[in-house]
């Protein structure tokens, strides 16, 4: 049997994930199937962190537009990730993985505050972990969390499962004649502006060499693919060797 390519991951998560075809809320059957893809992965031995964002209930930079203070919208944003967190953990559980739920903003009756070392060892313990709550600062987006939590448990890979099956060279949703992108550097990133994820996020993952693979979470078995290190989607690490598409 073949071993998984990575030993600790970041799965990254967006919300709008969550709410499957309806574009706002949560869908009962993408969690459940989210959770058993989890489980497989789990199953494999891979040790599981999981960040969850919020745009499936709230987003902070849509309540500031409303006249919402900033700070204050993106608070209601990481209170819709515990939501999301909290939903996820169930189905986990009811798929038979013990989960635990740690989040940046202390709220003990509902979830672990987050604290490193207790992290890992949860991770070490055959335990899923998923990081609510943001980084528990305003003005930081859950692409942040995921690249600040990779680093400090040591991940050694950040899956971005997103709607899209990889990175492209326009928005494939608008322009049919898009090029998938299958590998690229961090400074492709930053200096193209391929909104992969925010500059703050990729500036953190190149300075401690975190690679991401960015794939499409509606294929059945990719997250399992991707932790196996088949090559699915884009791969985005190391210095620019020049784009390579598909």
């Amino acid at each position: 049997m073949l071993k998984p390519k990575y030993r600790r991951v970041i799965l990254k998560l967006s919300g709008e994930a969550l709410a499957g075809q309806r574009g706002f809320g949560l869908d009962p059957q993408v969690i459940k199937n989210i959770a058993h893809e989890v489980k497989e992965v789990h199953d494999l031995g891979v040790e599981v962190g999981i960040v969850v964002g919020g745009g499936n209930i709230w987003r902070g930079i849509a309540g500031s537009a409303m006249g919402i203070d900033r700070a204050t919208a993106d608070y209601m944003g990481m209170l819709a990730t515990v939501i999301n967190s909290l939903a996820l953990q169930g189905a986990l559980e009811n798929a038979g993985v013990d989960t635990r739920v740690q989040t940046a903003i202390d709220m003990r009756s509902v979830a672990e505050p987050y604290i490193r070392r207790r992290a890992i060892r949860h991770l070490e313990k055959e335990r899923v972990v998923i990081f609510a709550a943001g980084t528990g600062n305003p003005y930081f987006s859950t692409d942040t969390t995921a690249a600040l939590r990779a680093a400090e448990i040591e991940a050694e890979v950040i899956l971005m499962a997103k709607r899209v099956d990889g990175v492209y060279d326009s928005d494939p949703l608008q322009n049919p004649e898009a090029k998938k992108i299958t590998e690229l550097a961090f400074s492709d990133v930053l200096n193209q502006e391929l909104g992969v994820m925010d500059s703050t996020a990729a500036s953190l993952c190149r300075d401690n060499n975190i690679p991401l693979v960015v794939f499409g979470l509606s294929t059945p078995g990719n997250i399992r693919r991707a932790v196996m290190g088949e090559s699915i989607g884009t791969f985005v690490g190391g210095e620019a060797n020049g784009n390579r598409i598909d």
